[in-house]
C-alpha cells in the first residue's frame, strides 16, 4: 500500500469518526432538551438550574472564589 492510498484511508477513517460522534452529539442534545424541557414543565427554573450545574463541574477551590466574587460584586451594587 503506498503513502497515498495510507492517507487516503486514514483521512476517511478520520471523517467517518467525526460524522458519528457529530451524530451523537446531536442526538444528546436533543435528549437534554427534551430533560430541560420537562423539568421547565414541572415548575423548575432552567436558568437556575444551568447555573448550578456550571457550578457542579467546577473544583471546590474555584467554586469558593466565584461565589466570593458575586457576593463581592453583589455587595459593590448594594444587592446584599
Amino acid at each position: 500500500m503506498s503513502k497515498t492510498a495510507f492517507a487516503k484511508d486514514q483521512l476517511k477513517a478520520f471523517i467517518n469518526r467525526i460524522e458519528r460522534l457529530e451524530e451523537e452529539k446531536a442526538a444528546l442534545s436533543a435528549d437534554l432538551k427534551e430533560v430541560y424541557a420537562e423539568a421547565k414543565g414541572t415548575g423548575f427554573d432552567t436558568k437556575i438550574m444551568r447555573q448550578v450545574i456550571r457550578m457542579r463541574k467546577l473544583d471546590k477551590a474555584d467554586f469558593q472564589e466565584q461565589e466570593a466574587m458575586l457576593d463581592l460584586y453583589l455587595t459593590a451594587m448594594d444587592m446584599r
